[in-house]
């Protein structure tokens, strides 16, 4: 146990340091995030996650639509609209795949607007960045290391596209946590 906290401890002053020094992630931790990048690619076609998007992407619910940054950051983890986000299929069956490494998960439609996820993301709408654009090209992406606002953890998210018929129609965005990857 006491190896462990001291190899996960060397590992996040080794990250803080590179992040602080600008230099990118290891080799070895990287293969093990494009490893989780090809899983993610399958969460992302899981049915559940797809019927979700595509419904959503058809008709935005009318208590999403009212949404915007202001009033999304005003909203409490415990207001129903929130915590229909966590408890829908979608957000189930992306719980039922999390594991340790996860630190986030959120789901969004076409317009960036979110589906699903885990717990309250920061923003409502991710559309203009590109965690949500690239996917929507239909290609994965991988952001910086960062110090994630939700979560407080340092992580990288990664995000691909979820398809449908072979086109995009929303993205899956997931923060993986940098300290349980090298563990």
């Amino acid at each position: 146990m006491k190896a462990r906290f001291i190899k996960s401890f060397v590992i996040v002053v080794t990250l803080a340091a590179s992040v602080a020094c600008g230099q990118s992630i290891s080799p070895a931790i990287q293969a093990k995030i494009d490893a989780r990048v090809r899983d993610l690619a399958a969460w992302a076609a899981d049915p559940a996650v797809v019927e979700a998007v595509r419904s959503h992407n058809a008709a935005l619910p009318a208590e999403h639509a009212a949404l915007n940054q202001d009033k999304w950051r005003a909203l409490t983890v415990l207001d129903p609209i929130v915590r229909g986000f966590s408890k829908n299929n979608a957000a189930l069956a992306l719980k039922a795949k999390k594991d340790d490494a996860v630190a986030e998960i959120f789901l969004s439609d076409a317009a960036g607007l979110k589906v699903a996820f885990l717990a309250k993301t920061s923003n409502w709408s991710h559309k203009g960045k590109d965690k949500h654009d690239v996917p929507m090209t239909g290609k994965p992406w991988q952001g910086q290391v960062e110090l994630d606002e939700s979560t407080g953890q340092q992580q990288v998210q990664v995000a691909v596209p979820v398809l449908d018929g072979g086109k995009p129609i929303g993205s899956l965005v997931v923060g993986l946590s940098l300290a349980k990857l090298g563990a």
